[in-house]
């Protein structure tokens, strides 16, 4: 779906974004013009996602590397997307706002905003009944995709007398305050911003239990994480070969240019071969939680790894876009640095040295570690 022509537009895009520190409104709206959205959306209600609760997250993971590789904002934005749809369309919300939500992703665009940091805010999110619905208050600290305003939705997790809930409200709401302070190195084009909920009325229809915990769900997410690497470090090396075919560019005197400096080569045959490998476990990983037949805690660890060896890849060869294009690569006109502000800062999203040890333990002792001694859950 994502053709060469939709890849370059939505680069020139992500690149005016990152220099402007501006949402990704305008790829958003190629993405859905372009049909990419009917992944999110079951069958049932008119997508193309079908067999399961995983189906067809082999599309949704290549999808978002090739929007990263684009512009790593946009991939993120749409991930987001991705991984909310996955919930709402599985829940207990009623048919009718299933419906309502489904004609909205595929005709008009919506984007939904994962609400659910709270790191060094100042305690949960937390709602109360009322005749009708429910109220919300309490502060989120990261919401990323939340630049298009509008009605697109926020995913809320909170408590509800004591135990976990969820709603959903509108970014318009009039009882949210944007506090438009996502001003960060790289992913600038994400708006994750702190958003403050005050006395926001959700009517009954738009609030929710949690689903069920899928097995698979913690190895789908590790996936969309090392998709969003894996992609920035494509678009780093496509990026970085495209200029090496246009200019007299090489690494000692004694060659020419890049086509016939092996010093290049070799630095060009690293990246390549990482990147290839990582999107091998990446695909593979996805197909096995796509067919829902394997031991899902054999898949979880497989996506641990996965996760790894993307994130890695992808950050060894943002890092070495420079050493390729040399001097005159660092303009400001081709901002080649934003594949690796986008890597790092994504990267630092949460610990690979933790996921380490997680696999690690898993090889010593052959059985599955306790989750939460590696990872916040």
């Amino acid at each position: 779906m994502i053709t060469p022509d939709l890849h370059a537009r939505l680069s020139a895009n992500g690149v005016r974004a990152d220099a402007d520190g501006t949402d990704v409104a305008d790829n958003m709206r190629l993405i859905g013009e372009a049909g990419l959205n009917r992944l999110n959306v079951p069958v049932e209600f008119g997508g193309d996602w079908d067999g399961g609760p995983w189906g067809s997250l082999r599309a949704v993971v290549e999808s978002i590397v090739e929007l990263s590789a684009a512009d790593g904002s946009t991939g993120q934005c749409w991930s987001a997307n991705a991984l909310v749809s996955r919930q709402l369309f599985l829940s207990d919300l009623p048919v009718a706002t299933r419906k309502q939500l489904a004609g909205e992703l595929l005709h008009e665009g919506r984007r939904l905003v994962s609400s659910a940091s709270e790191a060094g805010g100042r305690g949960p999110v937390t709602a109360r009944r009322v005749d009708g619905g429910i109220i919300v208050n309490g502060t989120k600290a990261f919401n990323s995709n939340s630049g298009g305003g509008g009605r697109d939705l926020l995913h809320v997790r909170l408590l509800l007398d004591g135990a976990p809930y969820q709603a959903l409200v509108r970014l318009d709401d009039p009882g949210l305050t944007l506090a438009h302070d996502w001003d960060n190195m790289g992913q600038r084009g994400t708006d994750s911003q702190t958003i403050v909920y005050r006395d926001v009325f959700v009517p009954d229809g738009w609030h929710l239990s949690p689903i069920a915990v899928d097995p698979y769900l913690l190895s789908a997410v590790l996936l969309t994480h090392g998709a969003l690497l894996q992609g920035l470090g494509e678009g780093a090396l496509d990026a970085a070969v495209g200029y090496l075919r246009t200019v007299k560019r090489s690494s000692m005197p004694a060659f020419a240019s890049a086509q016939e400096d092996p010093l290049i080569h070799r630095r060009l045959g690293e990246m390549s071969s990482d990147l290839a490998a990582g999107r091998a476990l990446l695909l593979a990983v996805a197909t096995e939680i796509e067919a829902g037949v394997a031991d899902p805690l054999e898949v979880g660890v497989r996506g641990f790894r996965s996760k790894v060896a993307s994130t890695n890849a992808g950050l060894r060869a943002t890092a070495q876009v420079h050493e390729l294009t040399g001097a005159r690569g660092t303009a400001n006109r081709y901002r080649f640095d934003r594949f690796w502000r986008n890597a790092r800062t994504f990267a630092s999203h949460d610990s690979l040295d933790a996921k380490l040890a997680f696999i690690g333990a898993y090889e010593v002792t052959g059985a599955w570690p306790n989750l939460a001694e590696y990872l916040p859950v």
